[in-house]
């Protein structure tokens, strides 16, 4: 079972302005109480911060808000595989960043 779901929106129109620089990426967390108490609650987001913090600066479009909302096993699960499975649902959602070069 995978420790978190993303979701992701597109940028409101007012904010994507062609005029204006680049948007910064936008990223949100919530977490339910279903996943358990404040602690619980608070642990599993500093572990989503932490993992969107070294995937989504670099890997993600600008043109997208995106949305991590945690659940029960993000708790147990394993650091690393959190990271991958972050990179792989970037890639289904087709939300990665085109290469410049």
């Amino acid at each position: 079972m995978p420790g978190f779901v993303l979701q992701i929106a597109p940028l409101p129109p007012d904010q994507a302005s062609a005029d204006r620089a680049p948007p910064l990426v936008r990223v949100g967390f919530t977490v339910s109480r279903k996943v358990g108490n404040a602690v619980a609650r608070n642990r599993v987001r500093r572990r989503l911060r932490e993992i969107a913090g070294m995937v989504i600066p670099g890997k993600a479009r600008p043109d997208l808000d995106y949305v991590l909302v945690g659940r029960q096993a993000a708790l147990a699960r394993d650091f690393a595989a959190m990271r991958l499975e972050l990179h792989e649902a970037l890639k289904r959602l087709k939300a990665l960043a085109v290469a410049t070069s």
